[in-house]
């Protein structure tokens, strides 16, 4: 029977524009949704805007707009950044909608009838900015908001009020009795303090503005923003007005909301403590991740250091803003977003780890085989570990996911992509190929490959969906990665032999380091030129692409290294002093590297050397100038 699963974002609040913090929920949100569908969930995915409140009100009258007119104009700035960022949420909810007036109208009703909501008079310290009640003993600085830092109003007013004390018992009892309802455990630990403080009851309800929802059985107030914010988890599948859906969805669903840890406690106390009083099921997690500083700094417009996600987007790629998002940090703990972390990831996960996988598997495939899969019989222990390893990252993925550990979840899927790129050096194919009698474990050794990244690009599709398609379309594959099962990527030997491959191009390009400041490393007008040479005599120098077609040792010499070479034009040898550093050089067979093509030609130990390879040298080690795969062999450097 497939399983329903779910989740929510918090509803954005309209009075400011989406940003890194709003668009790292959505992300985390959107990532969820895609893998339980890859686990064949059926999924429903919810986010959407808060539009009442005071705030609302005040900033509609400083715009000169009614507010019904400025949540309208901030709304769709919302629903375009998740588009752009490539979320794909089933609904978008206002709370300005009919739909979700009436669900409120109904919860409303049901607390009120159970006699769980009565009138009083609230007297005390309002935090217009988190629209909330801040009782005396959590009130800092003075007179300031705990959560914000702003200026609190003093406020008496007549009000109705939530028994929300009547629900502390049983909502400990349901915390003890469910350890992850509450996620990180560091999260669950504050909450369980802050509930054996004591629960004081919650005032439902203003009279002292006009913009939120009326309340039916107490004329002339509106409902209090949280009472109304809360209940969009349930409007949205139907509480009001479609049993069957809200029974498929939330009672007899996976329920999963996602939010920032400033709202951690509404989400954990409020909002269970209602659906209590209310007969309906909680949600089984409640999982807040931390804030985001930038640069080692807290973001502030003043500062100028607010991270803008679509400015992070143009710079790096969706899916690589994506994937740092979720692989920076562990979910819950807070994060500092840097360019040099975002470059750092680029570079290594992305470029060397799974990239470098890529085009090393495609670029072999093809050189050894053609574009068709060949079959491929015989299999060694190495191959079963490779399987055993596979079997245990889904095990191990699939139990950090149901923790929205999202993280230590690509950690797993990283583990597995190392390990084929050592397997690559291990089975050596460029050794295998040279062997005829062997070339039917080459074939197994490939198809190995070319599986694992089948497998891989279904594993990271929910972080970075886009890639994942590529990978799946550089494979031969043309389907749509999206509607791709765990379940049927378990198994190997899936790929039929004739299977075409498609075409390889690099997903992930290396991104360079960026260069110190200009202040800091200022031109050096007097700087001393060892050797000049003048731009003609550079001309002279003929500098080629060339890619190395055969590499082995010199008879004789501890040193040098030769090479056969595809200068774009002939095939040529070049020996080189560069033994010390590559010890199998077998394995540079296929990359392309730099070659001066037009010396004198000489010969080294019996050997004719027709060219030098260019090298650089750092901390006394050597090392090729390679080159992009996708530069044509033959081009030259200017």
């Amino acid at each position: 029977m497939t399983k329903n699963f779910y989740v929510t974002t918090p509803i954005y609040y309209v009075n400011g524009d989406p940003h890194v913090g709003s668009a790292y929920t959505t992300i985390a949100a959107d990532v969820i949704a895609r893998y339980k569908k890859t686990m064949g969930c059926d999924v429903y995915f919810l986010t959407g805007t808060d539009e009442h409140g005071q705030k609302v009100e005040e900033t509609a009258k400083q715009k000169g707009m009614t507010p019904q007119e400025w949540t309208d104009s901030m709304a769709p700035r919302f629903m375009e950044m998740w588009e752009k960022l490539n979320i794909k949420n089933d609904d978008f909810i206002r709370t300005t909608q009919e739909r979700h007036k009436k669900a409120v109208a109904k919860i409303l009703k049901t607390v009120w009838e159970k006699g769980d909501i009565y009138k009083g008079e609230y007297e005390g310290k309002y935090c217009v900015s988190c629209e909330t009640f801040v009782p005396e003993n959590q009130v800092v600085n003075g007179n300031c908001c705990p959560d914000c830092g702003k200026e609190l109003r003093m406020v008496k007013e007549e009000s109705y009020f939530f028994k929300m004390s009547k629900y502390q018992d049983a909502l400990l009892k349901h915390i003890d009795e469910h350890p992850d309802f509450i996620l990180p455990r560091s999260r669950r630990n504050e909450v369980i303090s802050f509930i054996k403080q004591g629960l004081q009851d919650l005032s439902i309800s203003r009279n002292t503005f006009e913009w939120g929802i009326p309340i039916e059985f107490a004329p002339g107030h509106i409902t209090y923003v949280w009472f109304d914010a809360l209940t969009n988890y349930i409007t949205a599948v139907g509480y009001e007005n479609n049993a069957e859906e809200f029974d498929k969805r939330w009672t007899n669903g996976e329920v999963v909301h996602l939010l920032g840890k400033d709202i951690v406690r509404f989400h954990a106390i409020i909002w269970p403590c209602m659906l209590l009083s209310a007969g309906v099921k909680l949600p089984d997690k409640v999982v807040a991740h931390g804030w985001w500083t930038s640069e080692g700094e807290k973001m502030s417009k003043s500062k100028g250091n607010v991270v803008a996600p679509l400015d992070e987007v143009a710079k790096y790629g969706l899916d690589a803003f994506r994937y740092y998002l979720l692989r920076e940090v562990t979910f819950g703990n807070d994060g500092d977003y840097s360019t040099k972390g975002v470059i750092t990831r680029i570079n290594s996960d992305l470029a060397n780890d799974l990239g470098n996988l890529l085009n090393r598997t495609l670029g072999m495939y093809k050189k050894y085989f053609g574009e068709n899969i060949v079959e491929g019989k015989t299999f060694e222990s190495i191959d079963d570990e490779v399987k055993a390893l596979f079997a245990d990252t889904l095990v191990q993925v699939d139990d950090a996911m149901s923790r929205l550990e999202f993280s230590r979840a690509l950690e797993f899927i990283w583990k597995f992509i190392s390990r084929m790129n050592k397997y690559i050096d291990e089975t050596m194919p460029w050794i295998l190929v040279k062997d005829e009698e062997k070339k039917d474990r080459l074939a197994t050794v490939m198809n190995m490959l070319v599986e694992s990244l089948y497998k891989i690009a279904v594993l990271v599709s929910p972080y970075m969906p886009e890639s994942a398609q590529k990978i799946w379309n550089q494979l031969g594959f043309t389907d749509d990665i999206e509607k791709a099962l765990i379940e049927n990527v378990k198994d190997w030997n899936i790929i039929p032999a004739g299977h075409k491959l498609g075409e390889a191009s690099p997903i992930f390009p290396r991104i360079e380091t960026p260069k110190e400041v200009k202040e800091k490393n200022p031109i050096n007008k007097d700087l001393k030129i060892e050797n000049p040479i003048s731009i003609d005599e550079f001309s002279a120098v003929d500098i080629r692409v060339v890619e190395l077609l055969e590499a082995g040792k010199v008879e004789g010499s501890d040193k040098l290294l030769k090479f056969k070479v595809n200068d774009g034009k002939n095939i040529r040898q070049i020996v080189s002093g560069i033994a010390k550093y590559y010890p199998n050089p077998e394995e540079l067979v296929g990359k392309k590297v730099l070659a001066v093509v037009n010396l004198t030609p000489v010969t080294l130990k019996g050997e004719l050397s027709q060219g030098m390879l260019l090298s650089s040298e750092e901390k006394k080690r050597i090392k090729l100038v390679e080159v992009d795969s996708s530069v044509k062999v033959g081009s030259k450097i200017k």
